[in-house]
């Protein structure tokens, strides 16, 4: 539908009462808008022309349709462009990825009273930084595996007799000369067998060391997500449905239908390079989510990774504040990744 200037504005002020208070909104309500010098007879003639975005609710008001809320939207993400407000920083930095992913989601939950997830990076062929070996005893080695994204994976290698200094440098030397910047796919038997011909009398330990290369390798490579504040959707009445909420808590806790999500707004941000992406009610690819909204955004690695940060709310969340919520921690986790790299 071609929106005049007047419903435009006569919309604007029933999504953001609505957003507001949650109550439907009638027309004498939006009459005392200070923007708007019309008769309540007036406002009631333009919001039944707007029947395609406002939904009549049994009160006599108006509540705003899946396709107001997309309006507003679109139109908060266009003035949005134009504001500069000042950040305020949301997350602590911590060394370890897990840690500090984790703290993003109870974070975001905490700032803006909705249920949050945020995954892992994705690379496209996880490659290996370096491997550190060091002697623990006479029968365990300790290899400090470090693949892209700086994930360090710690595994015990069992050795059947004591290796010397000479034997762990050497070790050191010919895992981390081979095998430095190399995904698993670039690892082959042709390379695996000159790696065996240079440990020599090693070659059991070296085996050994390579397999769980390849186990810390694979790892990295498998998507985590972390979610935060699942019971904030408790507040909210038009969540609270027994059958609505259960659906919710479960998807939230089980978090397997949440990489639908993931794979979307890593799709939509790799076509449209948007940043954020909101889905309203039946747009959202997750089938027990279609009462919600969900907005979401990417941050990357220096290295590659990708990965999402999303919050899940009512459809009447509140829309301003978590994009810009969003908007300005990636911009933090951006900067603590450039940091590190």
């Amino acid at each position: 539908m071609e929106l005049n200037d007047r419903k435009k504005l006569i919309l604007k002020a029933i999504i953001a009462n609505y957003l507001e208070t949650g109550e439907p909104v009638g027309s004498r309500t939006i009459a005392k808008h200070p923007e708007l010098n019309l008769s309540s007879a007036t406002i009631r003639n333009e919001m039944a022309d707007l029947e395609d975005i406002l939904q009549p609710h049994t009160s006599a008001g108006r509540i705003p349709s899946d396709t107001g809320y997309r309006f507003y939207v679109d139109q908060l993400m266009t003035e949005r462009d134009s504001e500069h407000e000042e950040k305020q920083a949301l997350i602590q930095r911590v060394d370890k990825m897990e840690v500090l992913l984790k703290q993003v989601a109870n974070a975001l939950a905490n700032s803006t009273n909705y249920a949050t997830m945020v995954s892992s990076p994705h690379y496209q062929n996880v490659t290996l930084k370096f491997v550190q070996l060091s002697q623990v005893d006479h029968e365990h080695l300790l290899a400090v595996i470090v693949t892209q994204g700086n994930i360090v994976k710690n595994k015990m290698i069992q050795v059947e007799e004591p290796l010397s200094n000479e034997d762990v440098l050497k070790l050191n030397v010919l895992l981390n000369t081979f095998l430095q910047g190399l995904s698993l796919q670039d690892i082959n038997l042709a390379l695996i067998q000159t790696m065996r011909e240079q440990a020599g009398i090693r070659q059991d330990v070296l085996e050994r060391i390579l397999e769980e290369i390849a186990k810390a390798i694979h790892d990295a490579d498998h998507m985590e997500i972390y979610t935060g504040g699942a019971t904030n959707i408790l507040k909210y009445p038009e969540l609270g449905n027994p059958d609505t909420a259960t659906e919710l808590l479960d998807t939230l806790v089980e978090k397997k239908a949440l990489t639908k999500l993931v794979d979307s707004t890593l799709e939509s941000d790799s076509d449209n390079h948007t940043g954020i992406q909101v889905y309203i009610g039946e747009e959202s690819p997750v089938k027990n989510m279609k009462d919600c909204s969900i907005v979401t955004a990417t941050y990357e690695l220096a290295e590659g990774g990708t990965g999402t940060v999303g919050i899940i709310g009512p459809k009447r969340m509140d829309y301003k504040k978590v994009v810009k919520t969003l908007k300005n921690l990636t911009e933090e986790l951006d900067d603590i990744f450039k940091d590190k790299s």
